[in-house]
């Protein structure tokens, strides 16, 4: 997520970004829909359509990775692949840097994808078997995926930030030594192929759509992809699906899904032992980028703010449990 000094409202920010492109000036009352996490997010409207622009400080964001995104997302589009579009600007660039009274700032428009939220459904084993589908295909066409210019980082990339980071945490032992685990652990792990490439990392409830009259899923966020074992991705979407659920229910919606994924895409059992490591992975990436975010405080915070600091500090209690302890 974004330092917490980014994540105010800033009307006045938006709309400057926004002259970048097309808009109907009557949609700009939609920006009091905005949310910001990892990036700040305002809808609007082109001619009557709603489009979302989706912004960040160019200092919580490496430019080369977002044009990664951008590039995976249109050859998945190229493949047919239900995923959000991107649209150009006036001047034909589908990222805009801009100078602004508040920084420079990285800033796109995407048009909103058809469908619910998955996490809005009945979640029925119909739509979880589609929702397991949209998975396998994206790892299948990621099997085949070779960038053309741009490159995301991977798992070791996004550990050595880690350890980077906790570097200047000197009471984090805990954290630093669980980064070790993890590198000894996924450094001994053989890639290939079939097992490894370029996940979403985010393929959760909130981020799938379901389409009802296709019976497929659009999917958005394409963030915090990474190369890493397509596990991860598995891992990411069950933790999401099992915080949704009953306990009682989990195992049969877990087999709709992973019926789902391997009607697209095959993944072998042994895989499938990586995920008490990958949950482990997820939690440290959460956890230091918590850090990170909360790392600045002011005099005065709002009480919306001092919350939000009381639930991060829970969250990442949670995510620290098993720091430091052997990796099953």
């Amino acid at each position: 997520m974004l330092k917490l000094k980014y994540l105010f409202n800033n009307v006045e920010l938006a709309e400057m970004l926004l002259k970048n492109w097309e808009f109907d000036k009557d949609s700009l009352e939609l920006f009091k829909y905005y949310r910001i996490s990892s990036n700040a997010i305002y809808p609007f409207r082109v001619q009557g359509k709603p489009q979302l622009l989706r912004f960040s400080p160019n200092s919580e964001k490496c430019r080369e990775n977002i044009l990664a995104e951008l590039e995976f997302i249109s050859y998945l589009r190229s493949n047919q692949y239900g995923v959000l579009e991107s649209v150009p600007s006036k001047n034909g660039e589908e990222l805009v840097e801009k100078q602004t009274p508040w920084g420079e700032y990285y800033a796109s428009v995407f048009k909103r994808v058809s469908g619910i939220q998955i996490a809005e459904t009945d979640l029925s084993n119909t739509i979880i078997f589609n929702y397991g589908k949209a998975l396998g295909k994206l790892h299948q066409l990621t099997s085949e995926y070779e960038p053309e210019r741009f490159k995301r980082w991977s798992y070791s990339d996004a550990l050595n930030w880690m350890k980077k980071v906790l570097m200047d945490f000197p009471l984090e032992t805990s954290a630093l030594e669980e980064m070790k685990l993890l590198k000894h652990y996924f450094d001994s792990i053989p890639i290939t192929k079939s097992n490894f490439g370029l996940i979403h990392y985010d393929f959760e409830l909130d981020n799938v759509f379901y389409d009802e009259k296709s019976h497929s899923c659009n999917v958005i966020d394409f963030d915090d992809s990474m190369y890493h074992w397509y596990v991860m991705d598995i891992e990411q979407a069950l933790d999401s699906l099992r915080e949704s659920i009953s306990p009682e229910t989990f195992p049969l919606i877990k087999q709709s899904f992973m019926d789902g994924y391997r009607s697209e895409y095959d993944i072998s059992d042994d895989m499938m032992s990586l995920i008490p490591a990958c949950r482990r992975f997820a939690n440290l990436y959460g956890y230091v980028r918590i850090l990170v975010s909360m790392k600045e405080k002011w005099d005065n915070e709002p009480q919306w703010l001092t919350n939000l600091r009381e639930k991060l500090a829970k969250n990442m209690k949670n995510k620290s449990s098993c720091f430091g302890t052997e990796i099953e």
